[in-house]
């Protein structure tokens, strides 16, 4: 099973999957258990509907997919959600959830060895939404370090990179990041302005350029970095900063409204060396970086919803307790519509995740499956997200009932790793045949 591949680790933030369910539950005593997502119960008369899970994609899963997540679930909810608002609020990160991640196993847990768990899609899936119920900037740090830096390492490194770089990324005592995007050039980064340059003298690459709206970068010890050499091939390079620091700067990028939890910023390269042997030898052109971001657009279409069922659990209890006109304002139609709305779009959103999911650990997904599910899940969410805000009236700009947070960062999630109408482009070449980018 998946869970004795996490080993130890998990056993270290959470003794056992009974005592963790047993925590959450008397936390939430008055409602239902966080811990085990309700599922369709049977009964003399046949099955039941159940709002938490309406399709019943609890019984598409594996033991192990369920243990794992149901775990990981507790950590979030106990150490994660316990932090967030003050970290939101001050715009500051926590570096030690990198090494909590590490301990827990998790952090690029699709990749088979190099002390990683090889886990299924789906169950990755299954931890960035549960990442995301609590906030996108942590999922942010964790797709970052786990999709796009050691995937990277992973698909294109050398044998020698994997095992120089993989154990420690994995272990949160090295943290990534990805640097791709531009100043000038953020929906089209095949015009990007970074240069490598070869110095066989030296035997080491000098790169110039500049990258923005980075992630992790500003406390990255590994950032794999996409310009073009000589030649004009765009080609993908680490920039381990122990080994690199001269010519080397990482600014945080100051007064985000939006990922305040995570920290991101520049990467600035003003002819910065780095041996030959750190150039990624198993990739050419923009199939690389593209095919990094395909894995992590795969992780926010499920954990956009992560965010939107937050969304829908707060709306849906708060309308309950408050009353309004002498009834509980969950009595109007008006909620009851906007809430069936959010269920279906989540639900049905979450259904495909898991059908993409299955195709993927086949092998058998397309990059324009994904780009479907990133556009409509971080769209349906942020909509989502907004509505809900609206229905705690003024109460709903407060932090403290975390709507309003979500309905920010999701606005970022939204448009990064791709925008909305840029995945419309993806989706309407592959159904046209022909190129509308430009």
């Amino acid at each position: 099973m998946a869970l004795r591949l996490l080993g130890g680790r998990i056993a270290q933030l959470v003794p056992s999957a009974t005592a963790a369910a047993a925590t959450v539950a008397g936390r939430t005593a008055s409602n239902r258990s966080t811990v085990v997502l309700c599922r369709a119960a049977s009964t003399d008369k046949g099955p039941t509907f159940d709002w938490e899970d309406p399709l019943n994609l609890e019984s598409q899963l594996r033991e192990d997919e369920i243990a794992i997540r149901d775990s990981f679930r507790v950590y979030c909810e106990d150490r994660l959600a316990a932090r967030v608002i003050e970290a939101n609020r001050h715009e500051v990160f926590h570096r030690e959830i990198m090494n909590e991640l590490g301990d827990f196993g998790v952090l690029g847990c699709t990749i088979k060895g190099y002390g990683c768990a090889g886990v299924s899609n789906v169950a990755y899936g299954l931890l960035t939404r549960e990442v995301e119920r609590i906030d996108s900037g942590y999922r942010s740090a964790f797709s970052v370090q786990s999709s796009l830096c050691m995937g990277a390492i992973y698909d294109y490194g050398s044998e020698e990179q994997r095992e120089k770089y993989l154990p420690r990324l994995a272990r949160g005592e090295l943290i990534g990041c990805f640097g791709l995007t531009e100043p000038n050039h953020g929906s089209d980064p095949s015009s990007m302005e970074t240069r490598a340059v070869h110095d066989s003298k030296t035997g080491t690459y000098v790169l110039s350029g500049s990258k923005t709206w980075i992630t992790n970068s500003p406390i990255a010890d590994i950032l794999i970095v996409w310009g073009k050499t000589e030649d004009g091939k765009v080609r993908g390079f680490i920039v381990d900063r122990a080994e690199s620091a001269t010519g080397l700067a990482t600014p945080k990028i100051e007064g985000k409204f939006s990922l305040r939890a995570s920290v991101t910023g520049m990467i600035l390269m003003d002819e910065v060396r780095i041996p030959e042997s750190n150039i990624l030898p198993n990739v050419v052109g923009m199939r690389g970086p593209f095919g990094c971001l395909n894995n992590a657009r795969y992780g926010i279409a499920w954990g956009a919803l992560g965010a939107a069922e937050s969304c829908l659990k707060v709306a849906r209890e708060y309308t309950l307790d408050r009353k309004q006109f002498k009834k509980p304002l969950a009595a109007n139609q008006l909620m009851q519509k906007k809430m069936a709305d959010m269920l279906t779009e989540i639900s049905l959103g979450l259904s495909a995740c898991l059908h993409v999911g299955r195709l993927k650990d086949q092998k058998l997904h397309t990059p324009e499956m994904i780009s479907m599910l990133k556009r409509n899940n971080a769209g349906k969410a942020l909509d989502i997200a907004r509505v809900a805000r609206d229905m705690l009236g003024g109460n709903g700009i407060a932090d403290e009932y975390h709507i309003i947070r979500h309905v920010m960062n999701l606005e970022a999630v939204n448009t990064y790793e791709g925008t909305h109408d840029i995945h419309a482009l993806i989706l309407g070449r592959a159904i046209t045949g022909l190129q509308a980018f430009a």
